[in-house]
């Protein structure tokens, strides 16, 4: 049977190298499947948005002329599964997603409050820790403008999809995930005593991507 591709989408201010997208290359390289890793900090992080992802993602998967791909996207990561498996559907075979940020931009729900926005608008970019480099890293308000454009909660998505969300999760709220998930019948949501990152949950999510991958253990 033909390997899947599959591509580990990062979220906000981390990396590649995560924890978690260097535990799903581990657990698939063991199947002979290298994992994917775009890094969207490139060319810089300050020059971040949402639409740069996109057109990176799109880039990678369509690269070769090879088939459609399986999108593993953490947070923001997930976000951009989402968005991607609308807009090129061709291209995106499936999706997990782990505590996507489904309501993105979405009033209460951005990285910041209304007063830090405004904040952000008037000084044009803003300080945010970055996990990959252990600092704070300047980031323009062009991510914020961007990210209006999209509405991953409303996105029209036919691929089949995991989803998994911590209950503890205080980034993304899981009664939002779950109001995602119902309405989506290709969507199969399991809810995780976790947190955010849900690394304590990683063995468990392995398990359902085996079988989501149809791979051998």
């Amino acid at each position: 049977m033909k390997r899947p591709r599959v591509f580990y989408l990062h979220g906000f201010a981390s990396s590649s190298q995560s924890t978690k997208g260097s535990y799903f290359a581990d657990r698939l390289s063991e199947h002979g499947i290298a994992l994917e890793c775009p890094d969207f900090n490139e060319p810089d992080f300050a020059t971040l948005t949402l639409t740069r992802m996109l057109d990176q993602l799109r880039s990678a998967v369509a690269r070769d002329g090879n088939g459609p791909a399986t999108l593993i996207g953490s947070s923001l990561g997930g976000t951009l599964a989402i968005l991607a498996a609308e807009k090129f559907p061709q291209h995106v075979d499936r999706l997990v997603l782990l505590a996507p940020a489904v309501m993105f931009a979405k009033p209460g729900h951005h990285l910041l409050p209304p007063e830090r926005i405004d904040e952000w608008r008037r000084r044009g970019a803003l300080p945010f820790f970055h996990y990959a480099h252990d600092e704070d890293r300047l980031l323009n308000v062009a991510f914020y403008e961007d990210s209006l454009s999209y509405d991953a909660f409303q996105a029209t998505i036919a691929q089949p999809a995991l989803v998994f969300q911590g209950l503890r999760d205080a980034s993304v709220d899981y009664r939002t995930v779950e109001a995602f998930a119902r309405t989506r019948p290709n969507v199969t949501l399991s809810l995780l005593d976790d947190d955010h990152q849900l690394i304590a949950s990683l063995p468990r999510i392995w398990e359902s991507v085996v079988g989501f991958l149809e791979l051998t253990e």
